[in-house]
């Protein structure tokens, strides 16, 4: 950081005739980290931030393809939903904090720290011996794993323009799509034949590797300052108060069914394992203590942090006439549309990627290998749309049009999905779920150009950060509200047949126990039944669900979410600024140059972004002399090299 001093707004310690003075809030400057780059330094950046987004796209697809595995394992198809939601729940607490963490300690410590919690939680998670071990370990991996898609997000605004954004992404998308396309593949195969506990071991190797490679080849910018200060600056009190409301919010969604608690109980040998309803206290409390936390995380934020993490929601700053602009983010209707259309995506994206492999299992009976490589088409659709679109947005410099065509198509394909049956030919699924992808990534990456070119620089990593934190959250509550769908469906429909409970029981706990019904005692016609009136019937009331969604978003994309200019006026500065300093390396390289060459160069000190966007300073001119006439050929050499 450039300093981490507590400084004041002058400009808020004055007070008019007639109004109270408001609070001074002590502030803390941070390092500005925009370094653009000539392309052929962004190249190999480029793949490495791609080796590192691959680590999570893998690990996601292999652990959704594996569930039904590990749930046999361990008769936890009740509880198994907690496997990638303990993952999505903590990666969603940590998320707006890996922005300030980049902010403060930099982006390459960020990274690296994401990467080490990734791999020590993922390390873990495959020597469990319980599903209650193999949750909380998930929940480790989560902590890092998390941050990772935002800090890849995070450097690439700070390297590249908005406008150019599009056609660099294509570098990564493609990586991503190598790993979408073998993830099902590799989950599958591991499940099925070496067992589950490899589906976590597999990307710890590919982890390693994306570390090294973050720390010996990206070339991002230092901050400065004492660690200690750095360490003051983090708001722990919010990250802590974020995890808390979270998790209170959370349970009441799985506590409404056999839940985590009576698997918790047979570890410690005790009995439990009862289905609570809505209105029971069990349920109620920590709904309502959640709510009560998520207000004390926002007064925290308002009142106490001294660097908060969601500043765009809780910081009411106040100007001389006491109006406050505590959404100073919110305050645009772009960010506040993107944000919501990002919870719908989040909510429909992990209900997809998570629930169609079981139906694969469950309703059709494939193998995991099988039921993991009819995901490749969504996978892969979706990667190819979402670098289209960003190869249109470079173009164009427009990119509405995209989100709410991508949020339409996405819900005419979930309509698709929620009529097929166990005979529904393979080739009309397909279709489906090519359509399913097409639609979902023509909203990937656009949202985020939308919600960037919406803020300040200086607010890019917050709202970045933001962005996947709450489509995360919607992850995360898709797959309780799901599961809670699901098998009260298929509970309910075993009930009116008069099954006993304790093969109720052990259905719900497994539901591909329907393919063999002598091994519950139960007839075939019982078993086809149940099948087609109980989780096939929940299956469609999902994607019902998500069709009323994806409308929703489609709504609020046409209605919130506006046109900006993806060039900014310092730009052009920044580009000036790194021909400068290519000029000096060069100078000092060709000819060791002495302190009197290197300081004519450097008279005309450069301005910083933020100080062209205040207004403060204007882009630097350069006279015709000798160094002009250098730096005029060294940018012709660079836009060459372009």
């Amino acid at each position: 950081m450039a300093s981490t001093t507590p400084t004041a707004d002058t400009s808020t310690a004055q007070s008019t005739p007639g109004t109270a003075t408001p609070r001074v809030r002590p502030d803390v400057e941070l390092t500005d980290q925009t370094n653009r780059l000539p392309f052929r330094k962004l190249l190999p950046i480029f793949l490495g931030l791609a080796l590192c987004v691959v680590v999570s796209t893998l690990d996601s697809v292999i652990i959704a393809t594996a569930i039904p595995t590990i749930s046999s394992a361990f008769n936890a198809g009740s509880v198994v939903s907690w496997v990638p939601s303990a993952y999505l729940l903590t990666s969603t607490c940590f998320q707006p904090l890996y922005g300030r963490f980049s902010d403060i300690f930099g982006r390459k410590s960020a990274l690296c720290l994401a990467m080490s919690l990734f791999m020590i939680g993922n390390l873990l998670s495959g020597f469990s011996k319980t599903i209650i071990q193999i949750i909380v370990f998930r929940g480790f991996a989560g902590a890092g794993g998390g941050g990772l898609i935002s800090l890849m997000q995070i450097v690439v605004s700070d390297i590249v323009s908005l406008r150019e954004r599009g056609k660099y992404q294509g570098i990564i998308g493609g990586v991503v799509a190598i790993g979408y396309a073998i993830g099902p593949v590799i989950g599958g195969a591991l499940a099925q034949s070496v067992g589950w506990r490899w589906c976590f071991w597999v990307t710890i190797p590919i982890s390693f590797v994306a570390t090294c490679v973050v720390v010996f080849i990206l070339p991002l910018k230092p901050v400065q300052g004492e660690i200690w200060s750095k360490l003051r600056a983090v708001d722990y009190v919010g990250t802590l108060l974020t995890l808390a409301g979270c998790t209170l919010l959370m349970l009441p969604l799985i506590w409404v069914r056999p839940f985590l608690l009576e698997h918790l109980c047979r570890y410690l040998c005790f009995q439990g394992g009862v289905i609570f309803p809505w209105k029971s206290s069990i349920v109620l409390a920590p709904l309502m203590s959640g709510f009560v936390v998520v207000a004390m995380f926002c007064f925290w934020e308002w009142k106490g942090a001294r660097l908060p993490i969601v500043p765009s929601t809780c910081f009411f700053h106040m100007q001389p006439n006491l109006t406050p602009y505590a959404v100073y983010i919110f305050k645009h209707s772009t960010v506040t549309g993107v944000f919501i259309s990002m919870f719908v995506n989040g909510f429909v994206f992990f209900s997809t990627l998570y629930y169609l492999p079981q139906f694969f299992q469950v309703a059709l009976g494939y193998d995991p290998l099988h039921a993991g490589l009819f995901l490749v088409p969504l996978l892969v659709t979706q990667i190819i749309a979402s670098w289209v679109s960003g190869m249109l947005v470079s173009r164009t410099g427009r990119y509405r049009t995209i989100i709410y065509v991508g949020f339409a198509v996405w819900s005419i394909a979930c309509g698709c999905i929620s009529t097929i049956r166990p005979g529904t030919p393979k080739a009309l699924l397909v279709v489906y779920m090519m359509l399913a992808g097409i639609g979902a990534g023509q909203v990937r990456q656009t949202t985020t150009v939308a919600v960037q070119a919406s803020v300040s620089r200086r607010d890019m990593s917050v709202v970045t950060a933001m962005r996947n934190f709450i489509r995360l959250l919607g992850g995360t509550l898709s797959l309780a509200v799901a599961s809670t769908l699901i098998n009260n469906k298929l509970r309910n429909s075993m009930t009116a047949l008069g099954v006993p409970s304790s093969t109720i029981a052990q259905i719900v706990d497994d539901p591909a126990l329907l393919h063999t019904p002598a091994t519950v005692s139960m007839t075939q016609a019982t078993a086809t039944a149940i099948l087609d009136g109980g989780y096939t019937t929940g299956f469609h009331a999902l994607f019902e669900m998500d069709v009323a969604l994806t409308v929703f978003a489609t709504l609020v994309s046409v209605v919130m979410i506006k046109h900006k200019e993806l060039t900014r006026q310092d730009d052009e500065a920044l580009r000036q600024k790194a021909i400068r300093e290519g000029l000096e390396k060069k100078m000092a390289k060709a000819s060791r140059a002495t302190p009197e060459r290197v300081n004519s160069v450097r008279e005309t000190p450069t301005p910083t972004p933020r100080e062209l966007e205040s207004g403060a300073a204007t882009p630097a001119k350069h006279h015709d002399s000798g160094d002009g006439v250098e730096m005029s050929r060294l940018q012709k050499e660079m836009d060459g090299a372009a």
